[in-house]
């Protein structure tokens, strides 16, 4: 059982800058696989940005260079650091943690905003 609670979204004019949050907790040590995931409206949810237990990171190409996902061990954390965000990034932002043992898990979402 893992449990993921995300923060840090908001509202933030275009350019501007946003750092997203995961706390996960439960069965942590068994997560090997992290990542953000995004649905805007009207379209489908996409995979944003992912990390591996071991530091490997991917991401969409269209946040490449400004989107940085990084993990906290000590504090059970991961981020999505978000920079010159665009308009078109506006959508619901969620954490997942998968693992083999008991599937993957997603936190609740939360809503980034980016005006024009």
């Amino acid at each position: 059982q893992v449990q993921l609670v995300e923060s840090g979204g908001g509202l933030v004019q275009a350019g501007g800058s946003l750092r997203l949050s995961c706390a996960a907790s439960g069965s942590i040590s068994s997560i090997y696989h992290m990542g953000w995931s995004r649905r805007a409206p009207g379209k489908q949810r996409e995979l944003v940005a992912s990390i591996t237990s071991g530091g490997s990171t991917n991401y969409v190409e269209s946040v490449k260079g400004r989107f940085t996902i990084s993990r906290d061990n000590a504090k059970n954390t991961m981020y999505l650091q978000m920079n010159s965000l665009k308009p078109e990034d506006t959508a619901v932002y969620y954490c997942s943690a998968h693992t083999i043992r008991y599937g993957t898990y997603w936190g609740q979402g939360t809503q980034v905003t980016v005006s024009s």
